[in-house]
């Protein structure tokens, strides 16, 4: 025994809670109120480790712009110094200090803050734009608690090698980062890779506080982990949903700071992490503005029924209306099917026909149209008297209009505006028609609420009789390579046709992106959940010249 320690290999010993939490952006007192029972809920512990800007939630955009904004801050740091005596708090928020906005780690102890971390890369690309709001830090900040000393970061610091290795220099055994880092499609290996390479260069352990939630087009998925000094994982918390987990952090006879914990939680498979993102960012999305449920238009489609599975997921079944609406080209296996899946999840389902709205608004428009052909106008009236419907349930009943259109439809302006655009949340904005499927055979591997018979048919918007999608487009499995590489990796036309498409088809796809910029401008927010969704992720210009080409 050794220095009094009950354990002959260890010198010292730190209980670190990594608290990983569903902050409401902007409920700065809420935001407190939630971290100090996270605190009470714990008293034996050492330290506690909050995400980046748990204060106010992330990303907090403009509000940070609020002259308030600091004189909330402060108050609501005061209310947390009371929990600090003989504990250590590690908590991100904004601060103006000398004139200056940061993004701040800052550390509670004894009833006052007695050290304040800047963040030092600030990320300004894809949805970040953190030098609009924030002065990067200039210095490392390393504390010592209980005979550890502890180096802070905040998220983007740890992408880079300079802001670990210059806390290490300054002294720092043990990094402590905290992060709200939007979910993406496989992010969570990047986060371990990129932390796992810090750790062993430095040859120091590294521990990721990281957030959980939605919020507006961002999902954050949790999985807050830990790794030792050679890189190994030896901890992972639990993904898509708050928690508290311990780290034992102990010094052995070599001097060595050793990381200790019981939570090895396994990761869901890539599929199943989407589909959990889903329901979480219509969770949040419906829940922190306020919505009393949902109403979906239900065709007995794909891309519907996946927005309905996904919805009672979300909410429960009770919180959900869907709407089938029947013209005279919707075939009866869809009414059937749209029925057969609401008795399914057991959601509120009604029938209403718009053929009588339809003739209604053909018969006032008919001295307009006179000596006109039948053509997609049309098809867009019967869009647009079911939008008209779901807005008026939409208000009648305080539900949101969630749509159904997917990414691969919003790409190409396969959709139509104040039809079936209208809406509050788009689902599966970011999901292209090859994910719907392998969304919609992952949710029935669960259990069977999507009759076979929607995944199994070709798509239809049934706007026309005998319609299918690819009359009009490329098949799915083409076109959603071509727009992966156009949209997501930023790849050129010339470059698309090098990979082996067809010409005339990239040139098709790529010029139909391009020209319906406009309609995805008015669409609705929806959760991001690849390397590029369309929103924050991807500003282009609605008027512009570009040349398709290189």
């Amino acid at each position: 025994m050794e220095n009094g320690s009950p354990f002959p290999n260890v010198v010292k010993f730190l209980k670190i809670i990594v608290c990983q939490t569903n902050p409401r952006v902007g409920d700065i007192g809420g935001n407190a109120d939630r971290i100090s029972d996270l605190i009470r809920m714990h008293p034996t512990a050492d330290a506690y480790v909050f995400p980046e800007l748990a204060l106010i939630g992330y990303p907090p955009e403009d509000l940070l712009l609020r002259p308030s904004m600091q004189r909330r801050v402060e108050r609501a740091l005061d209310r947390l110094k009371p929990l600090s005596y003989d504990k250590w708090l590690i908590v991100g928020y904004p601060i103006v200090r000398e004139g200056k906005s940061y993004n701040c780690c800052g550390v509670l102890h004894n009833g006052e803050v007695l050290a304040e971390y800047f963040k030092r890369e600030l990320p300004n690309y894809r949805v970040f734009d953190e030098k609009r709001y924030f002065v990067a830090g200039e210095a490392p900040v390393v504390i010592d608690i209980n005979g550890f000393r502890i180096g802070l970061t905040i998220c983007e610091d740890l992408w880079l090698s300079d802001p670990v290795k210059e806390s290490v220099n300054a002294g720092a055994e043990l990094i402590v980062n905290i992060n709200a880092s939007p979910y993406h499609y496989k992010k969570h290996l990047q986060r371990v890779q990129v932390a796992s390479q810090r750790a062993s260069e430095n040859r120091v352990p590294v521990i990721y506080t990281h957030m959980v939630g939605g919020q507006d087009e961002l999902v954050f998925d949790g999985g807050s982990f830990a790794v030792d000094e050679s890189g190994d994982q030896i901890y992972q918390g639990t993904w898509f949903e708050e928690s508290t987990d311990p780290i034992e952090v102990s010094r052995s006879v070599d001097n060595r700071v050793v990381l200790t914990s019981d939570c090895l939680t396994p990761e869901p498979d890539p599929i199943h992490g989407m589909y959990s993102a889903l329901v979480l960012g219509v969770r949040d999305y419906i829940e922190k503005n306020g919505f009393k449920g949902v109403v979906i238009g239900l065709s007995g489609g794909i891309d519907s029924a996946l927005t309905l599975a996904i919805a009672a997921d979300a909410l429960g079944p009770e919180r959900v209306e869907a709407v089938m609406m029947p013209f005279r080209y919707t075939s009866e296996m869809s009414q059937d099917d749209a029925a057969d899946q609401a008795s399914r999840m057991g959601v509120s389902y009604k029938s209403i026909g718009i053929e009588p709205m339809f003739d209604s608004f053909i018969n006032a428009l008919s001295t307009e149209f006179s000596g006109l052909p039948v053509d997609k106008t049309e098809e867009n009236i019967q869009a647009r008297c079911r939008g008209l419907l779901l807005m008026a349930i939409s208000n009648k009943k305080g539900y949101l209009v969630l749509t159904t259109g997917n990414k691969s439809e919003m790409s190409v302006g396969y959709a139509t505006l104040y039809g079936d655009m209208a809406g509050g949340f788009a689902v599966l904005k970011d999901i292209s028609k090859m994910r719907v499927f392998a969304l919609a055979r992952y949710r029935n591997s669960i259990r069977e609420v999507i009759p076979q018979n929607v995944i199994d048919r070709p798509p239809s918007a049934e706007l026309a009789p005998d319609q299918k999608d690819e009359d009009s487009l490329p098949p799915y499995e083409v076109l959603d390579q071509i727009l992966e590489m156009y949209i997501e990796e930023d790849m050129s036309a010339q470059a698309i046709i090098e990979a082996g498409f067809d010409a005339e088809i990239v040139y098709k796809v790529v010029r139909l992106v391009d020209i319906n910029e406009y309609k995805r401008r008015q669409s609705a927010v929806g959760p991001r959940v690849t390397p590029r969704g369309f929103g924050k992720d991807r500003r282009y210009p609605i008027t512009n010249l570009w040349e398709i080409g290189d």
